[in-house]
């Protein structure tokens, strides 16, 4: 273990000239208690990593507890980042780098550290008291436990406060700026640029001047003791990664998700009207869209989960882009009137966030075990589409996706992010107006038969288009369109109310018909085979196996790392990632066929390699996990090993954390 300690930056040596060695790709891991401000110093420093080119993913970690228990290991907040000058896809498997705030944050993460990995260790909560709350019966850093790694210990806290001694701060409000001195010290020993990070403190404490002059001066204090300190005597830097030309920025996948929505409803000529009630991880979506009223958004926060998507529904009803958004336990309030939106054909886009469960769950950590909920979670047979991005920048086109099935096909749509996504992010490129689907709602404007009489103009709100098999969409008040809407069963083509048997078997047939008549792209399988990474390296030798790794949402990220770890090994695999949940690629089955291994990892117990069993009749094997972290790449290369080897098991070689 080599350990340094700090040393003021008043008090340290004149400027020298560090070293400055160039890498490939760094993680790093921010933690601390959900009060140190972790969630925010790592979203500062991924916004100015991502100013600098890099190609980036990252991975929020924080407790349910809007302040948990100060010190313990529940409260331990986290954000990681990876970084890299090539195609990034997932946030790491193992942090390089930790910089941890205090012993909670340490015991929490360590382990999750490469070996040889950095550690800096703010030292001032090193107390016996503090050191016994997280179970240490001794200071790791004295007795050797932290062996194998590079450990900085140095006393931020104590640090922070010197720098901010002449403000007139008490010491508890001179600490809360601690953050921001590791900002500072990690932007310098990265060489992540300073300027966006000071404008934007400007802006967020522009009102509070003291605050402001405290964050100011700690950040700045942090970039100096890592320019004067001997104790890093070399920085860092990470060149930027090759990227089609066009204006990026760094996006949160409930961002994406939000812009995706009022694009699409532009594109489509319709004002969008949410109906939500606030639920983690989804309620970003709906504080982003209360700030577009320009853009012809209209959000109503709902007192429940029923208001809400009733009026999602009743805007759509009037003419609107009628949109609601929830997590898992939302969903399942909301079923009903779903299955009221099933019955009517109106446009609708429910956005399901979803987390750990069952119940409350894990309501800040992320799963994917809604997908037979989206897909059968109502009364009676309502198929609704089902849509799954896979990025969080992938959230804005899944988004634009939803919105033009809903409106050509006049059906409510489930739209399946998680917590990963949600809160996750990447550099996206910005599209313009025209690289947006365009969908025509075309409204009903006159009557579309005659009476009996052959003479009588007549609307039939079920008379469908035969390509779609939509029905009309009639704005109320269009003279001469008057008809029923309700839940109760309507008569085929005249929209009147019927108890018939045979009616009702028609038009239970019908609305399944349109659904699974959707129009969806293909699924394209990436077999590896346009480069040589997939050939044996270094003469080893594999014998060759036909697998397909089958994803959906957002494994795609570390399903893509595995997959081409396991061909620079020498492994032959075929990669494929399913958008539409619901209907499926017309392909997918002769795709699932043509392979004679398919593994399928997920978020859940199984809940996509059910579908496939039961509609394909392939024995697929799942690879699952449900510790509401996203996978590792490593767990779903050991999945692979062992299928390839025959040593075939429902679960991936790995504790749970």
């Amino acid at each position: 273990m080599h350990v340094t300690t700090g040393i003021h930056p008043q008090a340290a040596s004149a400027p020298t000239t560090k070293q400055v060695e160039v890498l490939d790709r760094v993680v790093i891991r921010f933690a601390g208690d959900s009060g140190d401000g972790m969630q925010l110093t790592g979203d500062r420093f991924t916004a100015e990593t991502a100013s600098m080119g890099n190609d980036l993913a990252t991975l929020p970690n924080f407790p349910a507890e809007i302040r948990a228990p100060a010190g313990t290991l529940p409260g331990v907040s986290s954000f990681q980042l990876h970084f890299a000058d090539h195609d990034v896809t997932t946030p790491g498997d193992a942090p390089d780098v930790l910089v941890a705030m205090n012993p909670a944050a340490l015991r929490a993460n360590v382990h999750d550290v490469r070996p040889g990995g950095t550690l800096i260790i703010d030292t001032d909560d090193f107390t016996t008291r503090n050191l016994a709350k997280v179970g240490y019966a001794t200071s790791p850093l004295e007795d050797g436990s932290l062996e194998g790694y590079r450990v900085h210990a140095l006393p931020m806290q104590s640090m922070t406060v010197e720098a901010l001694k002449d403000l007139g701060l008490s010491r508890k409000d001179a600490e809360r700026s601690k953050n921001m001195f590791a900002l500072g010290l990690l932007s310098w020993l990265y060489e992540r640029p300073t300027e966006q990070t000071e404008k934007f403190l400007r802006a967020k404490f522009g009102k509070r001047a003291a605050v402001l002059e405290a964050n100011l001066r700690a950040f700045r204090a942090g970039w100096a003791f890592g320019e004067t300190t001997e104790a890093f005597p070399v920085r860092f830097t990470v060149p930027p990664a090759p990227a089609e030309k066009g204006l990026y920025r760094n996006i949160t996948g409930n961002t994406a998700l939000a812009y995706g929505l009022v694009a699409a409803a532009h594109r489509a000529g319709l004002p969008l009207a949410l109906g939500s009630y606030p639920i983690t991880p989804a309620s970003d979506i709906l504080h982003v869209l209360s700030g577009l009223k320009r853009l012809g958004v209209t959000t109503l926060q709902a007192e429940d989960e029923i208001a809400a998507v009733g009026m999602a529904l009743g805007a759509s009803f009037g003419g609107a882009l009628g949109v609601t958004t929830t997590s898992g336990p939302g969903l399942a309030l909301k079923s009903e009137t779903i299955g009221l939106a099933v019955a009517l054909e109106l446009p609708l886009v429910i956005v399901d966030v979803q987390r750990g469960g069952p119940s409350t769950g894990l309501p800040t950590k992320t799963e994917q075990s809604d997908l037979l909920q989206a897909m059968y979670g109502r009364n009676g047979e309502s198929p609704v589409p089902v849509v799954a991005p896979s990025t969080p920048a992938d959230c804005f086109d899944a988004a634009v996706d939803a919105v033009r099935i809903a409106v050509e096909y006049r059906t409510p749509v489930l739209l399946l992010s998680d917590g990963y996504l949600a809160n996750g992010s990447e550099p996206w490129k910005v599209p313009t107006a025209h690289d947006v689907h365009a969908v025509d709602p075309d409204f009903a404007t006159d009557p579309n038969s005659t009476a009996a009489d052959g003479v009588t103009p007549q609307f039939r709100p079920f008379l469908r288009d035969p390509d779609t098999l939509a029905r009309p969409w009639a704005v109320p008040g269009t003279a001469g369109l008057e008809h029923r809407v309700g839940g109760l069963e309507k008569a085929d083509v005249t929209g009147e109310i019927s108890y018939d048997p045979a009616n009702h078997d028609r038009m239970v047939r019908l609305r399944r018909a349109k659904v699974k008549g959707i129009e969806v792209p293909d699924i394209v399988v990436d077999t590896g085979d346009d480069s040589d990474a997939h050939h044996a390296h270094a003469g080893a030798h594999h014998e060759a196996s036909d697998l397909l790794v089958l994803g959906w949402g957002s494994t795609r990220g570390p399903i893509t790392a595995a997959v081409r770890e396991a061909r620079r090994r020498g492994l032959r695999v075929a990669q494929a990632h399913l958008r539409h949940l619901n209907p499926l690629p017309a392909n997918l089955g002769e795709v699932l066929l043509a392979h004679e291994h398919v593994l399928v990892p997920e978020m859940n117990l199984g809940q996509l390699a059910l579908l496939l069993r039961g509609r394909y009749l392939v024995d697929v094997i799942s690879c699952n996990q449900v510790r509401g972290l996203p996978f590792t790449s490593t767990e779903i290369v050991e999945a692979i090993e062992d299928v390839v080897a025959g040593r075939v098991r429902e679960t991936p070689r790995r504790d749970a954390r």
